[in-house]
């Protein structure tokens, strides 16, 4: 037997001996079970490695095998080798060493999709729409988005050079940039809406989240704001211990915040507010998404709970469990979900029931009907099983097709990259309007593009001719389907003006993230987000406020089939 051989069986038997020492002989069984397969699973590795055909990498396989171990589980318990600990680390705390972009891969280019404000690359003069084509002499057209990442990061105060090309500039030119530690904000927009109403997002919930949102709030209310916006969407969440510093500055003292329960019930405990709240009577409006999750979904449960905000928008996404992560040895660890939050009414809002998958494989949701009423501090009926419901539904908006396309290939990008180069200066973000002149120059930029797209409409007649065809049908009703997709060939012609509204909207908050960054995009949209409009509207009649916090009020929360997705 050789040394490999040797340590293979070792471990196994090791892992044997250690499981069945600490437990009693009611346990040994399921143990054997598990000493059994870790001896299988050895063994079929030690055969691989030894006779596949080709050379194999250790490390590469077996995190294979740990991915697709723990992936039947649920999403959220994973693996994470020593290679991925600083990646981790950096989702947890916001910070990393590095010059603050956000970079996308477009047809093997890598171009600039937005520079933070403040931050090393945007006091260097990178703007969104620049090409980067090397990272100090690597040249990166063939690289992978995470190997690009790794380029760009480094130690603070230390120098990387890249070499950007410019729209209207003849020849690349190399950039200096000194690296410097990023703090990604966890509140990335506060300000005014109207002389009363406040605004602020969250985006996200790393270390000192509860800190931003109190210096949010408080710089809010010296400017004169007498009511609050809390944007929350899309925030996918994060650490526990900022939900419960967040919910704690709107609500009293002593309150039960969040309770958590596992498998391990040494480690259930009951999340209070510990410290004095910041404001318990200003009014709040918190919008909520479906990508809306976790700990987002426990400070806007929590508010509801106690009737201390009205929620806007859509039904939360449903993520219900806890992940804590254990130390693995080789300096690695494993994020595993450890148990179920509740919230104050004893609801937990997990929609999907990972223990119970179908033969399949495939999962379900906590159907309308098994769904269980709750009842919030004033009366108010909740639900659990399914995210959290809004008091005041507002439906997602679908864009035209027409708008999509223009997204999806970067053309009202490029051409407010364009329009930058051309225009030295705007309106403040909050006035800036594309003129008609200009709009016309955006179709004329358009011509000779790729804009082409099938719509449902044009789908379905197809369909239907195809069937038409197989019943033998299809000549008797040729000339009305020709006739209506030559109808729906020239409405698509006109689709730059008809949804020109639309699309206007969108290309001038592009536009305005050009010269005010991502916080004059958020400005530019005060008056075209409906989720925004209807927030404030709420806030800005207290009685019909007062009404939705009240058993008597009409909230979309009392519904169970609010929201669903």
């Amino acid at each position: 037997m050789t040394l490999r051989h040797k340590f293979f069986a070792g471990a196994a038997l090791g892992s044997a001996a250690l499981l069945f020492s600490f437990r009693t002989a009611a346990d040994n069984e399921r143990y054997f079970e598990i000493a059994k397969n870790l001896d299988i699973f050895a063994t079929t590795f030690r055969e691989v490695n030894t006779y596949y055909v080709d050379e194999i990498n250790p490390s590469k396989l077996v995190k294979t095998g740990l991915d697709a171990m723990l992936k039947s589980l649920d999403p959220y318990t994973n693996y994470i080798p020593e290679d991925d600990i600083e990646d981790f680390r950096t989702m947890t705390t916001g910070q990393y060493g590095g010059i603050g972009i956000l970079t996308v891969k477009r047809n093997g280019k890598t171009v600039v999709q937005s520079a933070y404000e403040g931050y090393p690359a945007q006091k260097a003069g990178l703007l969104p729409g620049d090409e980067i084509i090397s990272v100090n002499g690597v040249v990166i057209e063939k690289k992978s988005n995470y190997d690009i990442s790794k380029l760009l990061k480094g130690q603070a105060l230390s120098v990387v050079k890249l070499l950007v090309t410019r729209y209207g500039q003849d020849k690349p030119v190399e950039v200096a940039i000194t690296r410097d530690k990023i703090q990604v904000e966890n509140v990335p927009y506060v300000g005014m809406i109207s002389p009363e109403v406040g605004y602020f997002q969250l985006a996200t919930f790393t270390v000192d989240a509860g800190k931003e949102v109190r210096a949010a709030v408080t710089k809010l209310k010296a400017q004169g704001a007498k009511k609050i916006v809390f944007d929350i969407r899309d925030n996918p969440g994060g650490l526990l211990n900022e939900a419960v510093n967040i919910s704690n500055l709107f609500i009293d003292k002593g309150l039960d915040v969040v309770s958590t329960k596992g498998k391990v019930t040494e480690w259930n405990k009951t999340y209070k507010a510990l410290d004095l709240p910041l404001d318990t009577q200003i009014p709040v409006a918190i919008i909520t998404s479906n990508r809306s999750a976790s700990a987002s979904e426990i400070v806007s449960g929590v508010l509801q709970d106690y009737d201390r905000a009205v929620l806007v928008g859509e039904r939360t996404f449903g993520k219900g469990l806890v992940q804590a992560t254990r130390p693995l040895s080789y300096n690695s660890q494993l994020k595993v979900t450890t148990a179920k939050y509740y919230i104050p009414s004893g609801r937990c809002i997990q929609e999907i029931d990972y223990s119970h998958r179908a033969d399949d494989g495939t999962l379900g949701k906590f159907p309308d009907s098994l769904r269980t009423a709750f009842k919030t501090t004033a009366g108010r009926t909740v639900y659990d099983g399914g995210g959290v419901a809004p008091d005041v539904e507002v439906a997602d908006r679908e864009i035209a097709d027409i708008t999509r396309v223009l997204l999806q290939k970067s053309y009202l990008f490029d051409y407010a990259t364009r329009f930058r180069s051309e225009h030295a200066s705007i309106a403040p973000a909050r006035e800036f309007k594309l003129s008609e002149p200009d709009y016309q120059k955006f179709v004329a930029y358009l011509q000779g593009k790729n804009i082409s797209y099938s719509t449902d409409s044009e789908k379905s007649l197809t369909d239907l001719g195809k069937r038409l065809k197989e019943e033998k049908h299809y000549d008797d009703v040729k000339t009305e389907l020709e006739a209506m997709r030559r109808k729906m060939v020239v409405n698509k012609a006109n689709d730059l003006q008809r949804f020109k509204p639309e699309i206007k909207e969108i290309l001038e908050q592009e536009i305005v993230s050009r010269y005010y960054y991502e916080k004059g995009r958020t400005e530019a949209g005060f008056d075209d987000d409906p989720n925004i409009l209807a927030a404030v509207a709420v806030l800005n009649d207290p009685n019909r406020y007062a009404a939705l916090l009240k058993p008597s009020g009409q909230a979309a929360s009392a519904r169970k089939s609010a929201g669903t997705k």
